[in-house]
């Protein structure tokens, strides 16, 4: 299998050859749902807290004698029935992770880009390079190549900073380096632009695996 890599200004440069173990999955697309769902809990902090009335400060006084008010009987102002009481079944701090085998994620890594390159939605470009953080530059390529219309997600072998910082203030783009890579990542954009060293990198990584 192979597919065209382009430049900057999307010229066809050649072609390379795409790993069938990688692109060419054939587990159940379920498992990239588990990987996302996985994904989403697992950023979950998980920290909210209500008080109960027995956290609330105050109300250790009985607010009125028990009986020969007219009024209701109370124990105390904290009560959940009470303005300012304590909150009955209200939300306490959790842990929402969801524990996902590693064979499992790759497996979706692997079927969301078989997914996407039998879409069409999957080019590699050459190389990308910025001396200096320049939006414009990037916002130039993006249009260049046709994908202006679309939620866009670079994959660079590394992190580099200068791409970052200018594709930080796209609303439509984000950059990732491969080995950040996962399910969710692929299947939260439309369209997933590699350069040829991460893809390369991606494949060893999964031969080595």
């Amino acid at each position: 299998m192979e597919i065209e890599v382009k430049d900057i200004n999307n010229n066809v440069k050649g072609k390379i050859s795409l790993s069938e173990k990688i692109f060419c999955s054939a587990v159940s697309g379920s498992v990239v749902h588990g990987a996302v769902v996985s994904y989403l809990a697992n950023q979950r902090q998980g920290t909210h807290a209500t008080k109960t009335r027995g956290l609330v400060r105050g109300g250790g006084r009985k607010p009125w004698k028990q009986k020969k008010t007219g009024r209701a009987r109370h124990r105390s102002i904290r009560s959940p029935i009470w303005r300012g009481g304590g909150i009955v079944f209200g939300p306490e701090p959790r842990d929402y992770s969801i524990n996902m085998p590693k064979g499992m994620k790759k497996a979706a890594l692997y079927k969301a880009l078989a997914i996407k390159l039998t879409d069409g939605e999957i080019g590699v470009i050459d190389s990308i390079a910025v001396e200096k953080p320049s939006t414009k530059a990037i916002v130039e390529m993006i249009e260049k190549m046709g994908l202006n219309s679309k939620t866009l997600l670079i994959v660079l072998p590394e992190k580099d900073e200068n791409i970052m910082l200018s594709v930080r203030n796209i609303p439509t783009a984000a950059v990732i380096s491969v080995s950040d890579l996962n399910a969710y990542y692929i299947s939260a954009f439309d369209y997933i632009l590699f350069t040829a060293e991460a893809i390369s990198i991606l494949e060893v990584k999964a031969e080595v695996a």
